[in-house]
């Protein structure tokens, strides 16, 4: 069963009316004891860092998430700011991260933008898987997902990219360490090609 966590931010809902459409089992979390029987968690998120690390602190449910991801093995996918939870820090904020990937997270910056180029970076934009298969398996060829952010995750270790975009520069979209996956993009917004991405996802 996929859980997607609900610590007050995310677009939940949407997430959970994907599955619903796919057929595939999903329970929304919001206490420890929801997160039995997990065997997959999504970690959404919208807003800011510093905010949406306070709200999981304090939504009773890190504890038992950092024991499934880190101890069980359990995959978990973080999107947009869940996506950027998974660095040791932010440069939108002053909190630490959740560490699980040696990144973090730098704003864009507009000098480096051709002319026109405006942030947030919103709307649709082509996504490069850096290998095939996996979280992008039938995604390889034409993948355009639905973006809006104005940070992006810098890995330390390239091989942590697994997939990029271009927004004045070319910068990660997707990223794994083991069974940690993070999307800066919106699947549960980016219609066909989101829902194939959250279908891969919950073959894990």
């Amino acid at each position: 069963m996929i859980a997607v966590i609900d610590y007050g931010l995310g677009n939940v809902l949407a997430f959970k009316n994907v599955f619903n459409r796919l057929n595939i089992q999903v329970a929304v979390a919001r206490s420890p004891e929801d997160l039995a029987g997990t065997t997959q968690l999504i970690l959404p998120g919208v807003g800011s860092f510093d905010q949406a690390m306070r709200q999981f602190d304090g939504s009773g449910m890190r504890e038992k998430v950092e024991h499934l991801v880190l101890q069980c093995g359990i995959p978990i996918l973080g999107v947009c700011v869940g996506m950027q939870m998974l660095a040791k820090s932010s440069e939108e904020g002053k909190l630490s991260g959740l560490g699980w990937i040696d990144a973090e997270v730098k704003r864009f910056d507009p000098s480096q933008m051709l002319p026109g180029t405006h942030l947030p970076h919103m709307g649709w934009n082509d996504v490069r898987p850096v290998v095939g298969g996996g979280l992008f398996s039938s995604l390889e060829d034409d993948a355009r997902f639905y973006f809006l952010h104005s940070y992006y995750f810098a890995c330390h270790d390239p091989k942590d990219v697994l997939a990029t975009s271009d927004y004045g520069g070319r910068f990660s979209a997707a990223v794994r360490r083991g069974n940690i996956y993070g999307v800066q993009f919106h699947p549960e917004k980016s219609h066909h090609f989101g829902s194939q991405l959250l279908k891969n996802f919950s073959d894990f």
